[in-house]
């Protein structure tokens, strides 16, 4: 699935939306807050309109997003078979990331827009919206919803907030633009309660993510002479505390905020002999992530990347932290 056109515009989009009545949206794989705050802000929005949606992510929506309304109408593509006349996957830079069970549904319809904010998107669909300035496909999909008058209803109005929030860091990264902190006003004069949303998000972990740090922490590595910090999460620890994907989201800016430390890594055991790579740089003249991560087939932004890869877990974090070095040294 690929398009020659170039970007398209908001109207484009818009019209698409306007003639049709039964809408899938779709985002990636272990979805994160701007993943499923997009799907849920523009789902309740066409809604609102009279359209027909569907909210579908292969894994489902992460139980620290659960708070939010309208994610108990994410559903996964188990046992559901979809009839849609449009298709919008929003946050995913490449096609395949959508899963398995996504693709099989979206083969039997006939209109896929693509929004997404990643510089790395491979600009996959008959239609395309991708924006690499913006620090959050939310804060895309509040644009959107601007630009065409659409509704901005409570439920949107806090899944944008929380999209816009996360994949921010809490405003922190620097990829925050001076856009980014007008939307947010926008929001909270929408509303939106930046207190008791930020606590949601930021403030409510089970103990399980504490258990969790503490065995990271036993097998943390500084490397490349204080520049590079990495663990290794085993499939046995993951078994041992019946984690979930959600237990492990953004530990690895704990240990990417350790001083003399430049590039943070976390290297996660799969089933099927897969290693997930998640990836952190806090200075992109010294280490693009997305360029290290895309040599092992990989990709997102320059401070924030990832990728899988089929090996042995030791292995895939010595060739790792070897190429990082040599980058680096």
């Amino acid at each position: 699935m690929s398009s020659d056109l170039q970007n398209c515009s908001f109207e484009d989009i818009g019209n698409k939306i306007r003639n049709s009545s039964r809408i899938l949206i779709l985002s990636h794989v272990r979805p994160d807050g701007d993943a499923i705050g997009s799907q849920i802000a523009l789902g309740s929005s066409l809604e609102e309109i009279g359209k027909e949606v569907f909210l579908m992510n292969e894994d489902g929506c992460p139980s620290n997003l659960s708070f939010l309304k309208g994610s108990d109408k994410v559903i996964t593509p188990a046992g559901n078979k979809i009839e849609a006349d449009l298709c919008l996957v929003l946050d995913t830079a490449n096609y395949e990331r959508i899963g398995l069970g996504c693709s099989s549904i979206v083969e039997g319809i006939e209109n896929v827009i693509n929004i997404d904010h990643h510089i790395t998107n491979e600009m996959y669909g008959d239609l395309y919206y991708v924006d690499p300035s913006s620090p959050a496909t939310a804060q895309i999909i509040f644009e959107f919803l601007s630009d065409q008058k659409l509704p901005i209803n409570p439920t949107s109005r806090d899944a944008v907030f929380i999209g816009l929030s996360t994949d921010t860091g809490g405003f922190r990264y620097p990829a925050t633009t001076a856009r980014s902190f007008e939307v947010a006003a926008d929001l909270l004069k929408l509303g939106a309660d930046c207190g008791e949303l930020s606590s949601m998000v930021y403030e409510r972990y089970s103990f399980k993510r504490i258990e969790l740090l503490r065995e990271l922490l036993a097998n943390l590595k500084i490397t490349s002479n204080g520049k590079v910090a990495s663990w290794v999460l085993s499939m046995e620890i993951k078994n041992r505390l019946s984690l979930r994907p959600e237990d492990s989201e953004n530990l690895t800016d704990v240990i990417r905020g350790i001083d003399t430390v430049q590039v943070a890594v976390f290297f996660e055991e799969l089933k099927c002999n897969d290693i997930r790579i998640s990836m952190r740089s806090k200075n992109v003249n010294l280490a693009d992530v997305s360029k290290i991560c895309g040599n092992f087939g990989g990709g997102g932004h320059p401070l924030a990347a990832g990728a899988k890869v089929e090996g042995d877990v030791l292995g895939v974090e010595g060739d790792v932290l070897n190429y990082i070095d040599r980058l680096i040294s």
